[in-house]
């Protein structure tokens, strides 16, 4: 087999029509059906047509066209040029006037049956021809493809342009004639001359003269000029239905195509669009309404029905438009061109929106059925509110009185309808009003808070403890008439300064400072309302001996019934010693036992106690001997150990029969604002909404960004914020160190950056890249994977801190930070000063003690396992060991530590309260010296993510509790794939 030899260069740029190509033209011929003989009965002949037989008759005439080839004697013969031969034959022809032709037979083609003509025919036909066709015959010339005739009694020319209309002449005896008007290229032509080729074009040939000179041309032909075309004598208007011509015609060919009238011809104006509303009234105050366009001969059109050739779009546009315009303005209901609308909206309709329509020019409305008698209401709602006092001491009865133009609304059928969307309302007789005014929609959501609230038994009612709500009632309300009581105890609520102050009782063993005795006066006046609250002063701020004052004044006022104080076991003991160091007259039992173990059943146990001080291990334990006695309160310390409502202790919490429950914590808000929720439900049981419809309105608008309208993200989030504020602000006390204690010491913070060692990076940056590639891919069902992603991130905090803490055999890489850690206690304790050291993991922290020790350097150390906890701190107050080691939740709470001054962080936490329980230890009351922070962190380490993911948190706390900015919450799969970036 030969290989095949590729082209060369020049083949490739050798010109297409470079050889001597033999000549081509485009024959164009007039030709002319026989006329008819009903003695034949055979298809009629088409033949050429020539001057004389053209003059004798004009009808059945038609155009053909085929190439021809120049003869030897250099004019232009058929010789072997059709169709087929000039396609097949590029190399003699030339290519592009090969293709030209061939592209011309395609256009030619039949179209209306798809029939393809057969190899050798002669002549086709210039039918109904394609628009494309003038394109092409345009570019004939420029090909050097010349249009010419076969016959030496024709000629032939292309013009550019043709326009046609109808012209309107009179006729005898008053009647008109319309004939179509042409012009070509400028010049009018004798329509009788004339004939269209379809749509796109016409041709025109020359009568009484030899040769017949034909002329084709492009032009866009409406379907009435070409039937006008088709008959040369024109169509006849008989003067006794020239009023209806001209009425009904006239305007239809108007609108098609141009129309010229003869001089001195006058013919009326057309008139324009107009547009016709239609409205029937049925009973069940039902309204259906209908647009549609009314031309003159034409049947109705509807308004949104396409555009056709029998419509003026121009004409119609400023009309559509206007009538848009006027119903957007006199209603908020969607523009509708058809519709059926009930009810209010139906009135809206009759009483509003037709008549604003039928002031529009070029509308006309036709209404049909008895139109019911409708009454807008416009006025502004005028609400009057008012609480009565009730046999129930915990609720209030609201009373809600709607006026509109001094008609009183129904309250509940408002409410629904207000509830379901609807825009508006109707009374009974007739009269509605809008139901989008502001004041309603507010007042809607506060029935419905207040609703969801309690339970509605005999009507709207409000809690004793939610005054911030009726303080909203109040904005809303034209007329606010509360009860006496109610008055007093809303007044007393809105801030501590209002409060009345009360003295601290005899027996308290202790000065209070101002801040205190407000805080002492807050909790006395929800006692005398029974109504609990939360105690929320920062760390350090006295909280304990604040609910002591309240316990011996609950006391002094006659209260018999025992106090319930429930605190971590860490804590028990210091209660029953501040109890007895501040309010020595109480009689304090603490239980730190079951009863089992005991061998005495809890009543006998606290039997004659003022103040009965347990453990929530023993309340867990013991749930139902705690729920067998009947407790004036419940006190709960540290109240963040009940904060998941989920637990049996939460539960066991709420089960307790008591008057009132005081939480004290300095964090009531650690990682999301469900901890609050949850502090509130067991404090103030229906003061905000259920745990459902909490994360709904104040968790997911607050934390997560996820709100109705992303347009109005920060107004609705700060409107959210700043409505849970008013909520909870009059049972949630908090004053801040800085605020109550301007001569508390200094506090200062440092990060420090612990570079790691190179060994040390390397192996850290090989497990990450491990850790990282498991722990992106489990993110997306994050509950479900969330132990193994926390343990691999554990296990990147621990390898962060010392390798060794991983795998003992790197324990030869050391820690920088406790390189770090070790030369600044040794320059600290040699000045003389004391340091608390903190880390979450008991295995870093017997590490740190370990080099301490090796250091010289004296230590006591704290963790959760250690028995003798009292012990320890009293060792560290009193003793020479400049140095106390404490697992981060260990010493959280519980500790006063003023005998240091220093404070390290071994390792950041993504929850800033722990650390900041952790910190104020030793920065509270009874602190004399400046406490230094530091802050060690691990450069380059998921240390550093975890330090912004905490300031995040931090803001959260700061935006609800002390009115600072906002965001953040639980630690969520994009916070992880936070600390894991690069």
């Amino acid at each position: 087999m030969s290989e095949q030899v590729p082209p060369s260069w020049r083949d490739l740029v050798r010109p297409a029509d470079a050889a001597e190509v033999a000549p081509l033209a485009l024959a164009l011929e007039l030709r002319q059906r026989a006329p008819y003989d009903p003695a034949h009965w055979g298809a009629r002949a088409v033949e050429p047509v020539d001057p004389r037989m053209l003059a004798r008759r004009q009808d059945d005439l038609s155009l053909v066209a085929r190439p021809l080839t120049r003869g030897a004697r250099g004019t232009w013969i058929k010789g072997d040029a059709d169709w087929d031969d000039v396609r097949r034959s590029p190399a003699r022809f030339g290519a592009e006037r090969s293709r030209w032709f061939a592209e011309l037979e395609g256009l030619l083609r039949d179209r209306s049956t798809g029939a393809i003509f057969p190899t050798g025919i002669e002549w086709l036909r210039l039918g109904a021809a394609p628009r494309l066709l003038w394109t092409h015959l345009a570019d004939a010339a420029p090909l050097g493809i010349p249009l010419v005739t076969a016959r030496d009694d024709q000629t032939v020319r292309l013009a550019a342009a043709a326009e046609a209309g109808v012209a309107v002449v009179p006729a005898p005896d008053g009647a008109l004639r319309l004939r179509a008007r042409v012009v070509i290229d400028g010049e009018d032509v004798d329509p009788s001359a004339v004939r269209a080729l379809g749509r796109t074009g016409v041709f025109a040939f020359t009568l009484g003269s030899a040769p017949i000179r034909l002329t084709l041309a492009p032009a866009d032909l409406d379907e009435h000029v070409a039937a006008l075309l088709a008959s040369p004598d024109g169509v006849l208007v008989a003067a006794a239905e020239r009023g209806d011509f001209e009425r009904d015609g006239l305007p239809v060919l108007r609108r098609r195509t141009t129309v010229h009238a003869a001089a001195g011809l006058a013919l009326p104006t057309s008139a324009p669009p107009t547009l016709r509303v239609g409205v029937v009234h049925r009973p069940g105050h039902t309204l259906s309404l209908s647009l549609v366009w009314v031309y003159a001969g034409l049947a109705p059109i509807a308004f949104d029905a396409p555009p056709h050739p029998d419509r003026d779009v121009d004409a119609e546009a400023p009309l559509r438009a206007g009538v848009q315009r006027t119903w957007s303005a006199a209603t908020e209901l969607p523009f509708a061109a058809t519709g059926t609308w009930h009810g209010a909206d139906a009135a809206e309709i009759a009483t509003v929106v037709v008549p604003a329509l039928a002031a529009v020019d070029g509308l006309r409305v036709e209404s049909t059925g008895e139109a019911p008698a409708y009454h807008r209401l416009a006025g502004a709602p005028e609400i009057t509110v008012r609480t009565v006092e009730t046999a129930d001491p915990d609720w209030f009865d609201l009373g809600v009185i709607v006026r509109i133009d001094g008609r009183s609304i129904p309250l509940a059928p408002m409410l629904s309808a207000l509830t379901r969307g609807r825009r508006r309302m109707m009374l009974a007789d007739g009269a509605y009003f809008s139901l989008a005014h502001p004041a309603l929609s507010n007042l809607r959501d506060l029935l419905a808070e207040a609703a969801e609230l309690g339970e509605w038994e005999t009507g709207v009612r409000i809690r004793r403890a939610q005054t911030a709500l009726w303080a909203d009632f109040e904005d809303l309300a034209d007329v606010a008439e509360p009860a006496v009581a109610w008055r007093a105890l809303a007044e007393g609520l809105r801030n501590v300064e209002a409060t009345p102050a009360v003295e601290p009782p005899a027996g308290l063993r202790a000065q209070l400072r101002p801040y205190q005795r407000a805080g002492f006066s807050w909790l006395a006046f929800l006692w005398a309302h029974r109504l609990g609250g939360i105690l929320a002063d920062d760390m350090g701020l006295g909280k304990t001996l604040q609910i002591l004052a309240l316990l011996v004044h609950a006391r002094t006022a006659g209260e018999h019934r025992p106090f319930l104080v429930l605190a971590p076991t860490s804590v028990v003991p210091g209660w029953a010693a501040e109890a007895a160091r501040f309010a020595p007259d109480l009689v304090v039992r603490t239980v730190d036992a079951t009863s089992r173990k005991r061998g005495q059943a809890l009543t006998e146990a606290v039997a004659g106690a003022d103040v009965v001080v347990s453990s929530y291990a023993l309340l867990r334990l013991d749930e139902a001997e705690f729920a067998g006695i009947g407790w004036a309160g419940v006190v709960l310390d540290e109240a963040q150990f009940v904060k998941n409502p989920a637990t049996k202790l939460h539960r066991a919490v709420q089960a307790l029969p008591r008057d009132v429950t005081y939480a004290v914590t300095g964090t009531p808000l650690e990682n999301s604002l469900t901890d609050l929720w949850a502090l509130l439900s067991l404090t103030a049981p229906g003061l905000l909404p259920s745990a459902r419809r909490f994360r709904e309105e104040y968790v997911q608008p607050i934390e997560k960004g996820r709100i109705p309208d992303e347009a109005e993200a920060e107004s609705y989030r700060a409107a959210r914020l700043s409505r849970l504020r008013r909520r909870i602000r009059p049972l949630l006390l908090r004053r801040t160190k800085e605020l109550v204690t301007p001569d508390l010491p200094s506090k200062q913070e440092q990060d420090l950056r612990i570079e790691l060692s190179p060994a040390h990076r390397d192996r850290y940056d090989t497990v990450l890249q491990r850790e990282r590639q498991k722990v992106l891919g489990l993110l997306d069902d994050l509950d479900r994977n969330r132990f193994i992603v926390f343990r691999s991130l554990t296990l990147l905090r621990l390898l962060a801190l010392a390798p060794g803490l991983i795998d003992p055999d790197d324990a030869r890489l050391g820690s920088s930070k406790l390189d770090a850690l070790v030369d600044h206690l040794r320059e600290l304790t040699a000045e003389g000063h004391r340091a608390l050291v903190f880390s979450q993991f008991t295995s870093f922290l017997s590490l740190a003690a370990a080099r301490l020790e090796a250091a010289g350097i004296g230590s006591a150390y704290l963790d959760g396992s250690t028995r003798r906890r009292g012990d320890v701190v009293k060792e560290f107050r009193e003793g020479d060991a400049p140095v106390f080691l404490i697992s981060l939740k260990a010493g959280g709470f519980g500790l006063t530590l003023v005998e240091a001054d220093y404070v390290f962080l071994l390792d950041p936490w993504w929850n800033p309260a722990a650390e900041a329980q952790a910190v104020d230890r030793t920065h509270r009351i009874g602190q004399h010296r400046s406490v230094f922070v530091y802050r060690l962190v691990a450069a380059g380490t998921i240390e550093e993510k975890v330090l912004a993911l905490q300031q995040r948190k931090a803001r959260l706390f700061d935006a609800v509790m002390d009115d600072d900015a906002l965001f953040a919450g639980d630690v969520t799969a994009d916070d992880i794939r936070g600390l894991l970036e690069d």
